[in-house]
């Protein structure tokens, strides 16, 4: 008899649960391209010594993403990434260029986190 209830229960949080997972993904998905973009920007800024821009990108991961193994490693994969492509021959950027980028990527950043759940 209990069991007749629950079923129907259980079918409606499903349902009401679906579009949170959809746009949970879409938030997540922009969330972990900021992240990207980001640590992009640090692995060349090391690359190239511009050390307050390095500073800089950490501390916007820091404090706007969530201290998370999932966000440190997106972080730092796209750093060594670009880390390691800067050092294949790659040009320096000028400063005012990745100051323009690190602009840009911090404010997607901040919008990423302050749409998820």
């Amino acid at each position: 008899m209990k069991l007749r209830l629950l079923l129907p229960c259980l079918a409606l949080l499903t349902l009401a649960a679906a579009p949170v997972r959809a746009t949970g993904s879409s938030a997540d998905a922009a969330a972990k391209a900021a992240l990207s973009v980001l640590g992009e920007i640090n692995g060349t800024a090391l690359a190239c010594q511009q050390l307050a821009i390095v500073s800089r990108a950490r501390n916007a991961v820091a404090t706007t993403a969530p201290k998370t193994r999932e966000n440190g490693e997106i972080f730092e994969h796209a750093t060594n990434a670009a880390f390691l492509a800067q050092g294949q021959g790659g040009r320096c950027p000028e400063a005012m260029q990745l100051v323009d980028r690190l602009n840009a990527a911090e404010g997607e950043l901040a919008r990423a986190f302050s749409q998820r759940p």
